[in-house]
């Protein structure tokens, strides 16, 4: 199944891709640098592009894969990041797949929820539970408010993202994040702990 809302593939191949800072999210590497000690064992990144998050996730010593829709972000991100060990990447769509090596201790994601048609939101909170073992922690960090609702990226709610992740996750924390220049005060950083003892179907 097609989940694009944009055709995120044509705007790596012409080189289109301003949401790409050429780093990882502040927020993220802050999180990490916060909590090394508690950040272990194997991270699903969906909608990595070409893969910063990824990597620096796997700098921190996790096992990582980096999944995205576009394959040529996948082949520039396998590329640049060859020399790091434990770091994969898959093209793949990630509301319709299904960890085929057991589930993750972690997901990350920068943004991808606003990214996506917002009728699929409640497959990607299923998603997210599916790649989770139970007990596992989910990361992300959401564009509350973005310059338009005309999207993406799509806005959304602290109490949507409370209502929409809250049946299968404890939340642990939220927070405004550091971000770059013109998202300030505009992002959220959520994290999860998985309760549900069986993955959802």
């Amino acid at each position: 199944m097609n989940h694009q809302t944009r055709d995120w593939e044509a705007h790596y191949v012409a080189g289109d891709t301003p949401w790409d800072h050429g780093e990882a999210s502040p927020g993220l590497v802050d999180f990490l640098a916060a909590q090394a000690s508690s950040t272990r064992g194997r991270v699903l990144v969906p909608g990595c592009g070409i893969g910063h998050d990824a990597a620096a996730w796997a700098a921190a010593g996790l096992e990582v894969l980096g999944m995205d829709l576009a394959p040529t972000a996948m082949a520039r991100a396998s590329e640049r990041w060859r020399a790091i060990p434990g770091l994969a990447f898959r093209h793949g769509d990630f509301l319709d797949s299904t960890p085929a090596d057991g589930s993750y201790d972690w997901v990350f994601e920068h943004t991808l929820y606003c990214a996506i048609d917002p009728a699929l939101r409640d497959q990607h909170a299923l998603s997210v539970a599916r790649w989770l073992r139970p007990g596992g922690h989910f990361l992300a960090v959401h564009y509350i408010n973005p310059d338009t609702d005309q999207g993406p990226p799509f806005p959304c709610s602290r109490d949507e993202v409370l209502g929409r992740f809250g049946p299968y996750m404890e939340l642990l924390a939220d927070w405004v994040p550091r971000s770059w220049e013109g998202r300030t005060g505009r992002e959220r950083m959520f994290w999860w702990r998985r309760t549900m003892q069986d993955a959802p179907g």
